[in-house]
């Protein structure tokens, strides 16, 4: 993306990462000691109380979590009317665009590979006892490089002993759509616990495997929760090389 000036004090901001609907990413130093950095904004230029409280949490709850699987959070700066969470900037790329534009062709031994990498990062976060509750491809950096996978984006993410108090609202979607459990969309009288991620991160992979989504972006909510609680999907069938891969294991 384009170079950019943005005035945060006791940073250099060089270049724009991410432009969304609530979010701003950009890259930059921190200048005391010239240390990349990725700092993150609400586009809001005046943001709600709910809105301030949800960006501070993913502060809050990622900064506790020193393992080399999940985004280090430096600080959390005040920001006009809002805040700057800064993060470390190890070169990763979204898991979306690094499947789009670098590695079009998954292999199975790879993708096994990543598998491995995504399933340690829950069992980080399974031992801390924090539902993420949104796992999508998106929220996954890998370094073309290195191959280094790290999780990001904890607003929404909580503790699992507040979490299991109660149930949650169908009037209240927490979220990305097309990656939530059923239990998510508070239509199930079931509580969100840890195996919500597992679900999240289960679609991620049929998406990577098959190119594919679990579900339609497009599709209207009240189809989209018909679909979601009564669909079992065949996943031998649409993924043909796994099911080559599972009878060779089988017969040694």
């Amino acid at each position: 993306m384009s170079t950019i000036q943005l005035n945060i004090p006791g940073y250099k901001v060089s270049e724009a990462l991410y432009q969304g609907s609530r979010t701003l990413v950009y890259r930059g130093v921190r200048e005391i000691d010239s240390l990349p950095v990725v700092i993150k904004l609400l586009r809001n230029p005046y943001p709600t109380f709910s809105e301030l409280l949800q960006f501070r949490n993913q502060y809050t709850i990622a900064k506790n979590l020193q393992q080399a699987e999940i985004i280090k959070t430096y600080s959390l700066e005040i920001y006009k009317n809002s805040y700057a969470l800064v993060m470390e900037d190890f070169g990763g790329i979204s898991l979306k665009e690094w499947i789009e534009n670098y590695e079009t062709s998954l292999s199975l031994n790879y993708f096994l590979q990543l598998g491995i990498s995504l399933c340690s990062v829950l069992d980080v976060l399974y031992r801390h006892r924090i539902i993420h509750k949104d796992i999508k491809p998106a929220n996954i950096l890998i370094n073309p490089e290195t191959k280094q996978v790290k999780l990001i984006d904890f607003s929404i993410a909580s503790l699992l002993p507040r979490e299991t108090q109660g149930l949650i609202s169908p009037n209240v979607l927490e979220g990305t759509l097309a990656y939530i459990s059923p239990e998510q969309t508070g239509r199930m009288n079931r509580c969100v616990e840890y195996r919500t991620d597992f679900y999240s991160l289960g679609v991620t992979f049929y998406e990577l495997l098959t190119d594919n989504y679990h579900f339609s972006q497009k599709m209207r909510w009240n189809w989209f929760i018909v679909k979601l609680l009564n669909q079992h999907l065949q996943y031998m069938k649409l993924i043909p090389k796994f099911h080559l891969y599972y009878q060779k294991l089988s017969r040694n």
